[in-house]
């Protein structure tokens, strides 16, 4: 049976060749992605979509533009590539785009990252329904109860990626995501919400139902009784699920595209020490079953491991063909893959009674982080810590500060990095950290 997905990219390569175009890179994407909810006892939404997308970066005349589409027909694809080219030189010249060199392309590994599980791929509509069911059961038994809705979402998917100068590539990969949101009666009129959704790329990875319905129903009851926290200077214990917001913010502005336009705070900062020795960052795109593996990433470069920062100081930032030719700088890769951090020796408990008095950081709710300072200010969720221990649950606080400040002051790693995220990262103990609250 012919392969419709590698037809298309050959044909759309060939036909921007013969339009005009004096490189091409073409990726097909096919993608599915099925969802199942169940609301207080009762299936509330299905959803199955598939999608088929042709995406074409096309090189012309020193002009450069990108285009797509969903329509993969051969008798329609002809005229799409001719406008796209006719398009594409209608556009001012740019010097520094250039399609990716075959060198870069060199040393792919050709390990198996397991990524694809056929059991995930393979998954019927009465095993989704009756995951949902037995969430649903698992929370059921305490009065407090209001509502729940629990879920179950799982994809697959598969790119093919052909070049013009020689490049060709597949990966495909599968996904799965389950849990619950509950809502608590609380004291008076309020109301105790949160959830617990876990995802891997192997149903093997998945933890049982009920673990997952108890832990969902172990969050929501720890946030009974929340009032709004202290205004203090002091201890902060990360929790390891939340850590990963503070090192997608730390790491927003470690990018050349970032460099070029100067709005960093790690501009000029490479070889230096930048934060605390405990803080070693590491992107690993051939981790096995990560959720950010790959064997290469949009460019067709291939996959490596890639050190940021190395026990506080600044080593390699994210650095594209592009805006790696206007820095000079040799690209890296153009984009995050699995950000590590090293993890510790202590566990949270450890970490807690560290801190012995302070905020424990549970999740994070909205706020914000500037790439160009460093500053940022965020809403938290989260307990006080007093002797140790973890004590009654507070909200209404802001944590704010400088992101190179809080990690300069990174005073402890736990040893329990957060497995279902493409940011592993465990908890944390920061020292110095202001909070906003009463």
């Amino acid at each position: 049976m012919p392969d419709k997905m590698r037809l298309a990219a050959e044909q759309a390569l060939e036909l921007a060749r013969k339009a005009g175009a004096q490189d091409a890179w073409v990726n097909v994407v096919r993608s599915r992605d099925v969802s199942h909810e169940y609301r207080d006892g009762k299936l509330e939404k299905v959803k199955d979509a598939t999608s088929r997308t042709l995406s074409v970066a096309l090189y012309v005349d020193g002009r450069y533009a990108s285009h797509s589409t969903t329509d993969l027909r051969e008798q329609t694809l002809g005229t799409f590539v001719a406008n796209a080219v006719g398009l594409t030189r209608a556009l001012q010249k740019d010097p520094f785009r250039k399609i990716t060199p075959p060198e870069l392309f060199k040393g792919r590994s050709g390990k198996d990252l397991e990524l694809v599980d056929p059991a995930i791929r393979n998954l019927q509509p009465a095993q989704r329904l009756a995951w949902c069911k037995e969430l649903y059961e698992g929370i059921q038994g305490d009065k407090r109860l209001i509502s729940a809705s629990c879920a179950v979402y799982d994809g697959s998917s598969r790119s093919l990626v052909l070049s013009s100068n020689g490049f060709q590539g597949e990966q495909a990969g599968t996904s799965l995501w389950m849990g619950a949101d509950l809502t608590f009666h609380d004291q008076g009129d309020k109301r105790a919400s949160t959830g617990f959704y876990p995802g891997t790329r192997q149903l093997a990875d998945m933890p049982p139902v009920q673990a997952i319905a108890r832990e969902a129903l172990k969050r929501v009851r720890q946030r009974l009784g929340v009032r709004k926290g202290p205004s203090l200077k002091g201890y902060m214990v990360v929790d390891a699920r939340a850590a990963g917001r503070l090192i997608s913010s730390l790491v927003g502005g470690a990018t050349a595209r970032a460099f070029q336009q100067k709005r960093s705070f790690w501009l000029g900062q490479i070889g230096r020490k930048m934060f605390s020795k405990n803080l070693t960052l590491t992107d690993d795109p051939l981790l096995p079953r990560g959720l950010g593996s790959r064997l290469y990433d949009g460019e067709g470069i291939a996959a490596r491991s890639l050190t940021l920062v190395e026990k506080g100081v600044v080593r390699n930032i994210y650095a594209d063909t592009y805006y790696g030719r206007k820095l000079k700088m040799a690209p890296t890769t153009g984009s995050r893959s699995n950000l590590l951090v090293e993890p510790g020796h202590q566990s949270l408990p450890d970490l807690l009674a560290a801190a012995g008095d302070g905020i424990y950081v549970t999740s994070w709710l909205g706020g914000n982080a500037d790439n160009t300072t460093g500053e940022f200010s965020l809403g938290l969720r989260g307990h006080l810590i007093r002797k140790g221990q973890i004590v009654e649950p507070v909200g209404e606080m802001n944590v704010t500060g400088n992101l190179r400040d809080l990690f300069s002051n990174l005073v402890a790693l736990g040893n329990d990095p957060w497995p279902y995220s493409s940011l592993r990262t465990p908890s944390m103990l920061f020292e110095g950290v202001s909070f906003s609250g009463s």
